[in-house]
């Protein structure tokens, strides 16, 4: 790991443990190992050493591609939410920090901000997908159901710790749960049994 990355890494781990304030440019040089002109050389003022960070934050964000072709929509977005919920706990000690930073610095609202608009655009378009295939009734709101389904997700990482009588379901079943419901409310309807085993099921009966 070369000097900027290091850098790069060691304010992510600073601005979680501390915010903004904590995160001072000694602090931060010292625990990537470098003084603190090194780091003024490579990034110029702290403001900007955060500011890259979160963006290399944001873009290491992993996240599931929703098929361009949508087939089976329960297992499609189940895989999507499961891969989605287990980045935000992951992250959830930077979201956090984020958050309570956003009025001390605003500047990094679209830092911050860059990787749920991602994730919300995605998802929009694949229930755009699903709508013009036919696979969901037409009278819903297409951005307002990503809302809810993002906001379902986004509540449980950010507060099962804190809430966990809310939960009484495990973080493994969430996806799954949460999916059920969002596929029920656009209308669409449970996957069929292949033709083989109904046919079968009709024999036996």
């Amino acid at each position: 790991m070369d000097v900027r990355e290091r850098l790069l890494d060691a304010a992510l781990r600073v601005f979680q443990e501390t915010g903004t304030r904590g995160a001072t440019t000694r602090r931060i040089a010292g625990e990537a190992g470098v003084n603190e002109v090194t780091l003024f050389r490579h990034f110029g003022s702290k403001s900007a050493l955060l500011t890259e960070a979160l963006q290399v934050a944001a873009q290491r964000s992993e996240t599931s591609q929703l098929p361009e072709h949508p087939g089976d929509p329960e297992r499609e977005l189940t895989e999507w939410c499961r891969i989605r919920l287990a980045h935000l706990r992951r992250a959830k000690s930077m979201i956090r920090a984020c958050m309570g930073e956003m009025e001390q610095a605003p500047e990094m609202a679209s830092c911050a901000g860059a990787t749920p608009m991602r994730v919300s655009n995605e998802l929009h378009e694949y229930l755009l997908r699903l709508r013009e295939r036919g696979l969901a009734s037409g009278d819903f709101d297409v951005r307002a159901a990503a809302s809810m389904l993002m906001g379902a997700l986004f509540t449980d990482a950010m507060g099962r710790d804190i809430m966990p009588g809310r939960y009484d379901y495990s973080p493994d079943e969430a996806p799954a749960k949460y999916v059920q419901l969002f596929l029920r409310a656009i209308g669409v309807e449970p996957a069929r049994a292949p033709r083989r085993e109904r046919n079968v099921s009709a024999a036996d009966s």
